[in-house]
């Protein structure tokens, strides 16, 4: 058996990457690659759709926010194309709204960045909650319950900060300072 009808055998699983940094669009990939992955990238929402379309990814990795543009739009589309891709949300941006649509989107985790590739991987196979997680004692700041409101309302608006500014009654720029700062911690 040759190299070639080895591999149309036993075809490495494809895996798309979807993140507006390039740099680690490439560190990640490099990382997944050697973990036996066939990896494709994109660094905006269009070449991640356009790309899902093309190589039906069995896996994504896919970043909350792609420039202006949210991830969830992305996790819903793969998840229309088909509803065995495993998905997981990447984000420096940790919200709880946006945790609770992107698993009720089709993704099967959310992680918070930084997140190494084996914790990704982990996270890809991973089929059940975990009920062993810390419940925090103390409620959420009140900095904090902003930040969780403000996200929610952007997603009951499809990531659309115009129609998000008017439904909190507040000027759309107001809302860009307020979503470009990173959330407070609790």
């Amino acid at each position: 058996m040759t190299t070639e009808s080895i591999a149309t055998l036993n075809p490495l699983p494809t895996l798309l990457v979807v993140d507006d940094d390039p740099t680690f669009c490439g560190v990640l990939k490099q990382a997944l690659e050697k973990r036996g992955f066939e990896v494709h990238t994109a660094t905006d929402l269009e070449g991640g759709i356009a790309l899902a379309e093309q190589v039906d990814p069995e896996y994504a990795v896919v970043d909350l926010r792609i420039g202006h543009d949210s991830g969830l739009i992305l996790v819903r589309k793969l998840h229309e194309l088909d509803a065995n891709t495993r998905i997981v949300v990447l984000t420096g941006y940790a919200s709880i709204a946006t945790a609770v649509e992107a698993i009720k989107l089709g993704a099967v985790h959310y992680l918070t960045k930084p997140a190494d590739a084996d914790e990704i991987v982990a996270a890809l196979h991973r089929d059940e909650g975990d009920p062993s997680v810390e419940i925090k004692e103390k409620p959420l700041s009140v900095r904090r319950l902003e930040w969780e409101h403000l996200q929610k309302v952007l997603v009951e608006h499809g990531g659309n900060i115009s129609a998000a500014a008017r439904a909190l009654g507040m000027h759309r720029r107001t809302l860009q300072r307020k979503l470009e700062k990173r959330p407070v911690k609790e």
